[in-house]
This record gives structure tokens, sequence and C-alpha cells, in this order.
């Protein structure tokens, strides 16, 4: 049989990747863009029972015109659109990072709105390749070498055989024009850069490199799968032995550790290898009692000679208490002492919170706030703060507010908080690329 032609390769490379069957509900995302668009029109192609699910990132102007090209290009396909616009914070890190976060939670709830099978995400070959040279640069496993794996739990990845170049002449046989997003040509993007100057430098050189890299991502993606049936036998539940771990080479026994950081319930890829390596230090020959904080508010623990991955802890705290008494400017420790006439209450964590702590240069973000006073994370939403109003007055234990805050000696409002909890230094912030 003679291979497809460019036009035929996208709705083949669906057919052959295996990873959607006939009768599933799919829920496929769609930004507007070329990959994406290929996507819905080959899903559609295919006989497929589809909805659309789009998710504004809104971190540049004028991006509700992609959700409005989404929703006229549904329309015209007579496909249900499931559409989100972010209205909260972004999370802290990088913004590509805090994206992806928010794009996969939105997903995971449209799937559950609409009753989805599948969610379709749409990575093509040349994904593979750059992020298998994204993840050597940093410095990578055999999980990295792959590239990103075509299922993870219920988001399948049915194009990564198919070419970017493909992708186009579908598109242009069909009439579609996608929406080309500008984040793809900005250069401060490490994949951006890898894209537009590393690999057509590789190629130039070494005509041919691209595809080998991506042969070499597939070797490694089924070594990989390999590996990961090995750990799945040595699963046990909840809980696995000790001896399951130290007994393993170290890929294997890396592997059980994001398994069993999996089952319980714990985001991927989430673990760096810094978390990996305390984490197998852990299973080493010797007492137990130890653990290691992981993040999600998880825990990896050893119980007799069982491994457990569980919540973590939290020492109960007593309700939180705010009295608030006329003072003529005392020296009390851990009081703080504000102007008279405030009306104060207690409150917790919203997004956008901002202060001028006594003490400190210019207006900061509570978050920054949290930060560097090592609070730990599972611990910031239930900090309880004191508000004047809707402005944030004190942060018990760590900041006051330079503009309510009173000089000694002079009258006060005397401010006190009870039930503040403990902060704890944890391995949760541990340094390194999820891997």
């Amino acid at each position: 049989m003679a291979p497809p032609n460019n036009t035929e390769s996208v709705t083949a490379g669906l057919r052959e990747s295996g990873l959607l069957v006939t009768g599933d509900r799919v829920l496929a995302a769609v930004s507007g863009g070329p990959d994406s668009t290929a996507l819905l029109l080959a899903l559609i192609e295919a006989g497929h029972q589809i909805v659309a699910a789009h998710y504004d990132h809104a971190l540049q102007p004028g991006s509700e015109r992609a959700a409005d090209h989404v929703r006229d290009l549904c329309r015209r396909m007579g496909v249900e659109l499931i559409l989100e616009r972010r209205e909260s914070m972004m999370p802290r890190g990088s913004v590509q990072a805090g994206a992806r976060t928010l794009r996969y939670e939105f997903l995971e709830r449209a799937r559950a709105q609409t009753g989805a099978d599948v969610v379709a995400i749409a990575h093509t070959a040349d994904d593979v390749v750059e992020g298998v040279v994204l993840h050597l640069l940093r410095g990578c496993g055999l999980a990295g070498m792959r590239g990103m794996p075509a299922r993870r739990g219920v988001f399948v990845r049915p194009l990564l055989a198919v070419w970017r170049s493909d992708i186009i002449e579908f598109l242009e046989l069909r009439g579609v024009e996608p929406l080309q997003d500008p984040a793809n040509s900005n250069e401060a993007y490490a994949r951006v850069r890898v894209r537009r100057d590393i690999l057509p430098a590789l190629e130039r050189d070494r005509p041919g490199i691209v595809k080998r890299f991506h042969r070499a991502a597939a070797c490694a993606a089924a070594l990989q799968e390999s590996l990961e049936g090995i750990a799945a036998t040595s699963l046990n539940g909840a809980a696995t032995l000790r001896s399951a771990v130290t007994s393993s080479p170290e890929p294997v026994a890396a592997e059980l550790m994001r398994q069993l950081y999996a089952q319980a319930g714990g985001a991927q890829p989430a673990l760096s290898r810094a978390h990996l390596q305390a984490m197998l230090r852990l299973a080493e020959p010797g007492p137990g009692g130890r653990g290691v904080d992981l993040p999600h508010g998880l825990r990896l623990r050893i119980v007799g000679e069982a491994m457990q991955i569980v919540a973590r802890e939290r020492e109960h705290q007593p309700a939180p208490e705010l009295t608030v008494s006329a003072c003529s400017g005392c020296d009390e420790a851990g009081v703080a002492h504000l102007k008279p006439g405030l009306d104060l209450r207690l409150g917790y964590r919203t997004p956008g919170l901002r202060m001028r702590p006594l003490g400190g240069r210019g207006t900061r973000k509570l978050q920054d706030i949290f930060v560097d006073a090592r609070v730990p994370r599972e611990d910031r939403d239930v900090w309880p703060l004191v508000f004047a109003g809707d402005a944030l007055a004190i942060v018990p234990g760590i900041a006051v507010s330079a503009e309510m805050a009173t000089r000694a000696g002079e009258p006060s409002l005397h401010v006190t908080v009870r039930g503040i909890p403990a902060k704890v230094e944890s391995l949760n912030s541990l340094p390194g690329e999820p891997i």
C-alpha cells in the first residue's frame, strides 16, 4: 500500500494512533491554531462524538478574539463548545507552566461537565522533537527522551506521528485558515528558540536529524512503557514494600515512586529530580518514621516496611480569634498597634491582595510576603488575616501595614490574633524542573 500523502496523513495518523475507540465521546482541546484546528476537523471526518473546549488565558490584549474565532469555527462545524476565560490570578512561577496548569484544570472540568471519555490534545511530531531537545538541554532521563507521552490518564495525543507540514496542507486543502498565536514567535520562550534556531541549524548540518530524533523518541517511549509496566507490578494498593524499591534498578525504582505518587492523587508531571532523589534516599535501609513532603499537600512516609503517600497531616489548630482593645502605645511583644477608629475583621487570602509592610520598601503581594516568611503553601489559604474594610492591615506573625501602623507611645488599637498555623520547613519547594 502506498504511504498516505500529506493531506491524508492527519486522518491516517489519528486512526493509526489507536488512542481513540469508536463510540468514545471525545473532548477536543481547541486553541484555534493550526494543530488543534486540524485535530478538530480530523475528528469530525473520522465520525467521532465530539465536544470542543477552549480556554482563554487572558494573557494578551485581544485574546478574546481567539475565543470568538473558535466559537465561529465550532458553529460552522456543528460542534458543541465549552469555553472559559481565566479570572483568577496566574500561579506563581513561569507563565508557560502556570498557563499549562490552568488549561489542564479547565479541561478536567470540561470533561466532567460533558461526560467525555477522553481529552484529545493536538501535539504533533514537531512538538515531540522540540520537547526532546528541551529535555536534553536541561538534562533528562528516559521519560524526558520520549518528548511527551501519547497517553496520560484521560489525556491522549493522537497526532504525535503527524508533522506540522502535513497539518498545513491538510487545512489548505479544506480552505480553513487557522489563527497564529503570537507566543509561537516570541523568542523569550525556550521552545520557540529550539523551533526557530536550534533545530534548523542541526538539520542544515545533519539533514534528516529531526526525523531521527523522532524515531529515537519513539524507541524511548516504548522502553518507558515497558519500564512503567515493570514498576506497576510492584505496586500493592495504597502502599508498596520498601524492599520493592531497594531491589529494583534505579530507573524502575524512580518510576515506581512516580506511580505511587500518581496513585495517591498527585498531579503529573510534578515530581522534580530532587523530589525523586529524596524519595529514593528514604527507601534506603535504616529506621522508619521519617518522611518527605511532596507537592500538592502529599507526604511519603514509611510505616514498618510499607511505603505510603498520604495527605500531609496537619496539627489541630484552634479557630482564629481577633482581640482589639484601646492602648496608649505599649511595647508588648507579639502585638500589632494600629491607628484608632479602624473597623477590623478577620478574613483569609483572596487573589490580588497587597500591602506595604512596616519596615519594608514599597507595596508587596501577599503571596510574596508569605514566600519570604517561608509559610508552607498548604498553610497560606488558612492563615488568618486582619482587614480594615477591604484593605489588608495585618498578616499575623509576619507583617503590619505601614499605612495603618502607629508609632511607639501613640494612642492606638492593641491587636492580637490567636490560632496562627505553625510555620514548618518542608521539601515541597525543592528546586528542579518536573521530569
